[in-house]
This record gives structure tokens, C-alpha cells and sequence, in this order.
């Protein structure tokens, strides 16, 4: 009977992508033809785990990610994070934060995750309201309404993705 993968830590995620060792080489050298996403928050590590495909939400669009795709580091979008392993897919909404894409695995660090389902027309349409009421007097007021506004349409489009046509 194989034993079930512990819940992800910080630690290990934050070891695994930003101390590369013999250990953690081998654990990549078994991802060949596949894709480790690992996303963490501050609180703890949401997702650990192995795909075929990955389409990570970038400020400037969407970034897709196959296996042996080119190391890069990159600032995320909030919106839709989407992972597909054969047929199916998994769909999560993150918030604003960065990418390390690094021998085949993918570290999403965020302020907040949280499955797609779980984002209902409600919340977006009180994070829209929440962000059109804040202040813009001064540039860092000006900044934090433009990233919340951010936050909200993405809530939005993951929201759009949940309504079956």
C-alpha cells in the first residue's frame, strides 16, 4: 500500500526551489515528460503536486507551461491558475505574487489561493465595490485601488470560467 504525500510545507517547498541539491535533483530527474507545481502562501503550501500542463495567470497575460520549458522568474497575475493532468484539469484563483519556473518545476509564490469554485459572483462583485470605494488622493492610494481592481477582475474571469454555458 503506498503511503499517502504529506501535506507541503514552506520548508520544503522553499528548500526544493531555491536550495537545488542531489536530493531534490533525483526527486526531478522522475518528473521527465511532467510538471511539479508547487504554490505556496504565506500561511502554508497549497498545492504540491504533478501535472502535465500548467496556465499560470502573468500580470501581462497568460503564461502556458510544458515540461522542459526554459527557467524563468516571473510576476504573477491574479486570476485563473490552471492544471491539467490527461484529460482532467484543476482550476485555482491566485492572487498577485511571482513564478519560478526551474527543471520542470513550477513555484507560485502568492498572498492567496484558493479553488476556482470557491470564488462566487458575490465575492467578486464585493471585491469590485471594495476596490472602487478606497481612495486615490496620493500615489501609493492610487496603487493599492489599481491592485485591487486587478484582484477583482480576475475574481471575475475565474468567475465567468465557473458558469457552464
Amino acid at each position: 500500500m503506498a503511503m499517502p504525500n504529506p501535506e507541503p510545507t514552506v520548508q520544503s517547498a522553499v528548500e526544493h526551489a531555491m536550495m537545488p541539491s542531489f536530493a531534490t535533483q533525483a526527486q526531478d530527474d522522475r518528473l521527465r515528460g511532467k510538471l511539479r507545481c508547487v504554490v505556496v502562501t504565506p500561511e502554508k503550501a497549497i498545492i504540491d503536486t504533478i501535472v502535465d500542463f500548467i496556465v499560470l495567470p502573468m500580470f501581462d497575460g497568460e503564461l502556458g507551461v510544458l515540461p522542459g520549458r526554459a527557467p524563468l522568474i516571473g510576476r504573477l497575475g491574479a486570476g485563473e491558475l490552471r492544471l491539467k493532468t490527461g484529460t482532467a484539469a484543476e482550476r485555482y484563483f491566485v492572487e498577485e505574487g511571482f513564478v519560478q519556473i526551474r527543471a520542470n518545476v513550477v513555484t507560485v509564490l502568492t498572498a492567496n489561493a484558493r479553488k476556482a469554485t470557491e470564488v462566487t459572483a458575490d465575492i467578486a462583485t464585493k471585491a469590485a465595490a471594495d476596490a472602487e470605494a478606497l481612495p486615490f488622493g496620493n500615489a501609493v492610494e492610487r496603487a493599492n485601488k489599481a491592485k485591487a481592481r486587478d484582484r477583482a477582475q480576475g475574481m471575475k474571469k475565474v468567475v465567468a470560467h465557473n458558469t457552464p454555458v
